[in-house]
């Protein structure tokens, strides 16, 4: 990815010399849970830590391949420049839509963040949080992608952010509300598919943002969309599960299968279109 020559946004806060070091209490079904969630990313997080399923974990940050600190440094000025890139793609489409794109803050941290969707740890991934319009992010999470999840490559990481803003994007857009008042009426494996829409739809504007940043500033490599791609498959709830259990249960799936998810990134990069991202009228998903 072509990312060293383009501009770092301003929205960039830094938190991760300032840790929060409060313990965070749960147990049971909730450490399954997160411990799940902590394996994906893209997930609206309120969902979850709005109803205090808070858990005590180790941060999902070990790894026999740990990186320098000036990996970090050069990580924390790739997210700058991606989000930037976001800021200008968005800023464009919005324009067009006839509406202001709000930028988002991102906030880098480690260990453990205080949100407005409550209190989180690095475990549970990257995240975005509606309640002050904020992606957070540990850096550490690359690692786990790259080396346990299989999904190297900076294009894969840049998916990441881009996924995120998809939520922000919908968030700006109101669909954001409109779910999560049909999820407060929804059984559990309803709110379930509701969640599982939310994260494709977010997959779909992750590709419009690719098709888009790549037409005004030619970032693409050769292998970059294979790194999406693949990156798209690595977290898909089938996989997933099958990893961590052995099995799967398609009704607790959150954020997709594989399959899905990959087809839905793909239909943004393909097309460019928001309009073609309205992933709750599709019959098949």
């Amino acid at each position: 990815m072509r990312w060293r020559s383009g501009r770092k946004s301003t929205n960039v806060e830094d938190r991760r010399r300032g840790r929060v070091s409060r313990k965070v209490k749960g147990g049971g079904i909730g450490v399954l849970l997160l411990a799940l969630v902590g394996m994906y990313f893209g997930i609206d997080p309120s969902f979850f830590l709005q109803q205090n399923m808070q858990v005590q974990m180790e941060p999902a940050v070990q790894s026999t391949q740990m990186e320098s600190p000036g990996a970090n440094n050069e990580l924390a000025e790739f997210v700058a420049v991606v989000l930037a890139n976001t800021e200008d793609v968005w800023g464009k489409l919005f324009q067009q839509m006839g509406r202001t794109y709000e930028e988002p803050s991102l906030v880098l941290f480690a260990g453990t963040v205080e949100s407005a969707c409550g209190l989180a740890q690095a475990a549970s991934g990257p995240f975005y949080c509606p309640g002050d319009r904020k992606v957070y992010i540990d850096l550490a999470f690359y690692q786990n992608l790259k080396y346990r999840m299989n999904a190297p490559g900076d294009f894969a990481q840049a998916y990441v952010i881009a996924h995120e803003i998809g939520h922000h994007v919908q968030t700006l857009l109101g669909i954001s509300d409109q779910v999560n008042s049909l999820r407060r009426r929804a059984s559990k494996s309803e709110g379930n598919q509701l969640s599982v829409l939310m994260e494709l739809q977010a997959d779909c504007l992750a590709g419009v943002w690719s098709h888009h940043a790549h037409k005004m500033r030619n970032i693409l490599e050769p292998g970059d969309i294979e790194e999406a791609l693949n990156a798209a498959s690595m977290i898909g709830d089938d996989r997933l599960q099958k990893q961590a259990r052995g099995y799967v249960v398609p009704d607790s799936f959150t954020h997709g299968t594989s399959a899905q998810r990959v087809r839905w990134f793909r239909r943004g990069l393909e097309t460019g279109d928001v309009g073609n991202c309205d992933s709750f009228s599709e019959n098949r998903l």
